[in-house]
C-alpha cells in the first residue's frame, strides 16, 4: 500500500470523492502544514495556523497508480482558485498536492503543466505542489462526514457550488 496527501478545500468533499476510486483503500481527513498544537478544527478555521484541510489517501498501487490518483484529484476541485475552494475561502482551503519523493513531485508537476496546457480553464492552475510534512488526523466527527450527516453534507456540497462546477467542468470523469 502507498499513501498520498492531497488538499482540495473542504476535506469532507475530497474524502467522499476519492474513496469512490477503485484501488483506494481509505481516506482520512486531517491537517497539514502547521504544528501539532494547532492541528484542530477550531484553530485551523481561523486561517492563522499555516495548516490546510487535507486528506491522506491509502491506495493499492497494483490497482491505481499515483499518476492516476492525482489526475483524478484534479477533477474533484477547481484547480484555478488561488484563494480556496468554492464557498470556502482562506489559506486553509487552498489546494495542494503533497509529494513524498522526487518521482511524485515530477508526476504532480507534469500533470499540473498538462492541465494548464489543455486550456480547459481560462485561468492558470493554482494548485501548489509541496513537500509533504507531518499530517495530523482531524477530529473523529469529520471522518466519513458524508456518511454520518448525509443530508447536511449533500446540502453543503450543492450549496457551496462544488457539485455544479464539477459536473460542468469534469462531468465526463465523474
Amino acid at each position: 500500500m502507498k499513501s498520498a496527501i492531497l488538499a482540495g478545500g473542504c476535506f469532507w468533499c475530497i474524502e467522499s470523492d476519492l474513496i469512490k476510486r477503485k484501488g483506494v483503500v481509505s481516506v482520512v481527513s486531517g491537517y497539514i502544514g502547521g504544528t501539532k498544537e494547532t492541528a484542530n478544527y477550531d484553530d485551523v478555521c481561523t486561517g492563522q495556523t499555516l495548516h490546510r484541510e487535507a486528506v491522506k489517501v491509502v491506495y493499492d498501487e497494483n490497482v491505481i497508480d499515483y499518476k492516476t490518483l492525482v489526475d483524478y484529484f484534479f477533477t474533484c476541485i477547481d484547480p484555478t482558485n488561488q484563494y480556496g475552494q468554492f464557498a470556502d475561502i482562506g489559506p486553509q482551503y487552498k489546494t495542494a498536492i503533497y509529494y513524498s519523493d522526487e518521482n511524485e513531485k515530477e508526476i504532480a508537476l507534469s500533470l499540473k503543466k498538462s492541465l494548464d496546457e489543455s486550456k480547459r480553464f481560462v485561468d492558470p492552475v493554482a494548485t501548489d505542489i509541496l513537500q509533504a510534512t507531518e499530517f495530523y488526523e482531524a477530529e473523529a466527527y469529520h471522518q466519513e462526514y458524508y456518511k454520518k450527516q448525509p443530508i447536511h453534507y449533500d446540502n453543503y456540497r450543492v450549496g457551496s457550488g462544488r457539485s455544479g462546477f464539477i459536473k460542468l467542468k469534469w462531468g465526463d470523469k465523474h
